[in-house]
């Protein structure tokens, strides 16, 4: 779509190091040419029985159309924490207002280019509203579904790998809810982590 162009043209994200410290502002389109890093908040929801929400991309969109993925997300902004940009891009998405707990962080080799993910779980106990621009299809899958659809030839990679890496680190995040830290990854004081949800305008969709 014209309109997914343009975000990405004029869309400005701070450029990041390999210890996710802040360098830079610069334009996400010039971050994805040049292979900078950058930083992408992700939201797992989840429903009270358990089950994981999963969508499928429009046609539509600039990246990875018609794809499935397990996790809502976008570019954090700059300025911006990480839970701040998955709150934003939850109630943008979905429809959703709530705080996401924030669960690990990694370096996301990425198909299109490079960035710091970070991953972050709601559970979700409302209607949602998914935006038809962004979201084709949608439910929620139990585990063993989630599992068989991630092997999907139109499953996002980069999802996929961030899958993989939850699922290695899950048996000690769950034993640790609530302390908004893991062993993969404990947040660092300053704009990457911390900072209370909210604030930000509608800006490019992961």
């Amino acid at each position: 779509m014209l309109s997914d162009i343009l975000w990405l043209v004029s869309e400005i994200v701070e450029r990041v190091d390999d210890r996710d410290e802040v360098l830079t502002v610069v334009s996400r389109s010039d971050a994805i040419r040049e292979g900078w890093l950058h930083r992408v908040a992700t939201i797992v929801c989840r429903d009270p029985e358990g089950r994981t929400l999963v969508h499928r991309r429009t046609e539509g969109t600039s990246r990875f159309p018609g794809h499935f993925n397990w996790m809502l997300g976008g570019a954090v902004e700059v300025a911006e924490t990480y839970e701040q940009a998955a709150a934003r891009e939850l109630e943008e998405e979905i429809g959703v207002r709530t705080c996401p707990r924030f669960v690990f962080k990694f370096r996301c080799t990425g198909v299109i280019s490079p960035y710091w993910l970070g991953l972050h779980e709601v559970v979700v106990d409302e209607p949602i509203k998914p935006d038809p621009e962004e979201i084709a299809w949608h439910d929620w899958l139990t585990e063993h579904e989630l599992n068989e659809l991630v092997r999907h030839d139109a499953f996002v990679p980069d999802a996929r790998e961030a899958f993989e890496r939850y699922l290695a680190i899950r048996p000690r995040t769950q034993s640790r809810v609530g302390s908004g830290q893991t062993p993969t990854d404990r947040p660092r004081e300053g704009r990457g982590h911390g900072g209370q949800c909210g604030g930000g305008h509608a800006r490019e969709r992961w």
